[in-house]
C-alpha cells in the first residue's frame, strides 16, 4: 500500500501530489495491478486534508486509466497499468546514481541538480518533438 506524503513547498497542489505519487509508484512497480489504494477516509485521517481533495485525485487517476473505483470496495490499480521492468529500472538507477555522485562531487547543490534535470528534460522534449 502507498503511504502518501504532502510537501507544502513542492509547488504542486495537494491533489496533484497524490496523483503524482500514484503515477510514480505504478511506473516503478511499487504499486501493481490489483493493489488497493487507501480509502478516502484513511487518507483524510492521515494527512488531515479535505475529502474532496482525495476524491478529485482518485477521479483524475481514473480518467488517466490508472485505477478503477469499485463502489463499496475501494480504488484499485488497473491491470493495464504498466511498470518499468525491474532490470531496466535497476540499471537506470545505477547510472543515475553515478551521475548524481559526479554532480555532487563537482559541488552542485540540490537546487542546481534539479535545475539541470528539469532543463535537460525540457530540451529533450523539444528535440523529440522536432524530430
Amino acid at each position: 500500500m502507498i503511504d502518501f506524503r504532502i510537501d507544502g513547498s513542492s509547488g504542486l497542489t495537494t491533489y496533484g501530489q497524490i496523483v503524482q505519487q500514484v503515477r510514480q509508484a505504478v511506473r516503478l512497480g511499487r504499486l501493481s495491478p490489483g493493489d488497493q489504494l487507501p480509502t478516502i477516509k484513511e487518507v483524510v485521517a492521515k494527512l488531515a486534508i479535505n475529502p474532496n481533495t482525495v476524491l478529485k485525485a482518485y477521479r483524475e487517476l481514473e480518467v488517466l486509466g490508472l485505477v478503477d473505483s469499485r463502489q463499496g470496495h475501494g480504488t484499485f490499480i488497473r491491470s493495464s497499468a504498466a511498470a518499468i521492468p525491474k532490470a531496466t529500472q535497476a540499471n537506470l538507477e545505477r547510472s543515475f546514481l553515478r551521475w548524481l555522485r559526479s554532480a555532487q562531487a563537482a559541488g552542485l547543490d540540490v537546487e542546481s541538480i534539479k535545475a539541470i534535470i528539469e532543463v535537460s528534460l525540457k530540451e529533450d522534449e523539444r528535440n523529440v518533438g522536432a524530430a
